[in-house]
């Protein structure tokens, strides 16, 4: 897996977990995007690309389908 060239944003809390979740299942950033429109999120590379690095805000409905494709409670994606 590719290592993060930028720092992480702030303008959501999430995103630095939801890579880590990632990254341990071995998942590609392609393949979760793919998994996540499976599931309804109308959502593309870059817009998810900026949500991991913190660059955007994530919304609740995209929270929800994340931790869904992950297996985790959204809570996790918290701590």
């Amino acid at each position: 897996m590719k290592i993060r060239k930028q720092n992480y944003g702030d303008s959501n809390l999430v995103g630095e977990k939801v890579e880590r979740l990632r990254k341990q299942q071995k998942i590609t950033q392609k393949d979760f995007v793919a998994r996540l429109q499976a599931t309804g999120l109308d959502i593309n590379p870059t817009s998810y690309s900026k949500l991991e690095g913190q660059i955007r805000i994530a919304t609740d409905k995209e929270i929800y389908a994340i931790a869904k494709v992950l297996g985790v409670a959204m809570e996790e994606l918290f701590r």
